[in-house]
């Protein structure tokens, strides 16, 4: 007998998951069904098994026949077909940044963009509101429990003309932020945190979070003009690994500094001046609970921030480079703190 899935009219996929098409429901109308039952293989529901699933168009019945599927719970997909319409308004003019910067945090939302960010700010407890997806890519969200969050679906088209870009990786979320912990609650629960002054470009702070996730620091704080690191680029950058690093606002700048310094940081402020200290040096006790203040790229740490600090460090340069971009010092000035760590 030939194995189920093989015939002529059908596209075989890892046994675990089926399509086919809701009873009695329309398609096209002012939503469609999706349902999916979950396999009790583990690696059907990793991402690597996901990247293999076909596309929805993909399954039995022939492209651009509807989706036929099989499950036990339902999941509602709201096509949309007009940029303006109401219900994605989060996610308009994505790429101006001077008016998402002044619009999402007063509004208490941001936008995670690719599947593998949405789901580590699910898994950081971030309330979603809504999901956005190509409409050729909604099987991404195939073993997601979505709840009451509506999923809105539309072409690669209207996906550009609403947001302003090209989603090319096919899924955007809009999620609800989370209060920010106090400087305090941050730094009582830390041994090493980054101290981040003026950083406002969204990609060096992406980057940042990046680093200090991977070379265990536990904690940033930010100087009140620091960007935001909810933003779509910095999340993106970040790898989603700004919603596993706590981070909190540091004021009154740079007064604040003293409070780090009274919970029991030392204070290494990064600079590129010939009279400091290069990093490797520092002995034991400044390295155990340290605080890395860095500064904007180009212009560095203010003096007023510098003042606050316990001692100054540089990272030594070679060949008449006399500095590295603030994300790249960061990583490397983390590295070095944490060099002697345990594995």
């Amino acid at each position: 007998m030939a194995p189920r899935g093989s015939g002529p009219r059908s596209t075989r996929r890892p046994s675990g998951w089926s399509v086919r098409s809701g009873p009695g429901v329309p398609m096209g109308r002012a939503f469609t069904w999706l349902s999916f039952r979950r396999s009790a293989d583990p690696a059907c529901h990793s991402p690597s098994y996901l990247d293999k699933t076909p596309p929805i168009g993909a399954a039995s019945g022939g492209p651009g026949r509807p989706p036929r599927i099989r499950q036990n719970r339902r999941v509602p997909i709201h096509p949309i077909t007009d940029p303006d319409d109401d219900r994605i308004a989060d996610y308009r003019a994505l790429t101006d940044v001077e008016l998402r910067t002044r619009w999402e945090p007063p509004h208490g939302l941001f936008i995670a963009e690719g599947e593998l960010v949405l789901r580590r700010a699910l898994r950081a407890g971030y309330p979603a509101r809504s999901y956005l997806v190509d409409a050729k890519r909604v099987d991404q969200l195939a073993d997601l429990d979505t709840g009451d969050t509506p999923v809105y679906a539309a072409t690669q088209d209207v996906l550009q003309r609403a947001t302003g870009f090209h989603v090319h990786r096919g899924v955007l979320a809009s999620f609800r932020r989370k209060p920010l912990p106090a400087a305090a609650e941050v730094l009582a629960a830390a041994r090493r945190v980054v101290v981040l002054e003026d950083v406002n470009n969204h990609t060096n702070l992406g980057a940042i979070f990046r680093a200090v996730a991977a070379l265990g620091v536990d904690a940033v704080l930010l100087s009140p003009t620091c960007a935001d690191p909810l933003y779509r680029r910095s999340v993106r950058v970040s790898m989603g690994e700004v919603f596993a690093i706590p981070y909190a606002k540091l004021e009154p700048w740079p007064d604040a500094l003293g409070d780090v310094r009274a919970a029991g940081f030392t204070v290494l402020a990064m600079t590129p001046a010939p009279d400091a200290v290069p990093i490797q040096r520092l002995d034991a006790a400044q390295r155990a609970r340290a605080a890395l203040l860095m500064g904007a790229e180009g212009a560095g740490l203010t003096r007023a921030a510098m003042d606050g600090s316990d001692v100054r460090v540089v990272i030594p340069m070679r060949r008449g480079v006399d500095s590295l971009n603030v994300a790249a010092a960061t990583a490397v000035a983390c590295w070095e703190l944490g060099r002697d760590d345990p594995a």
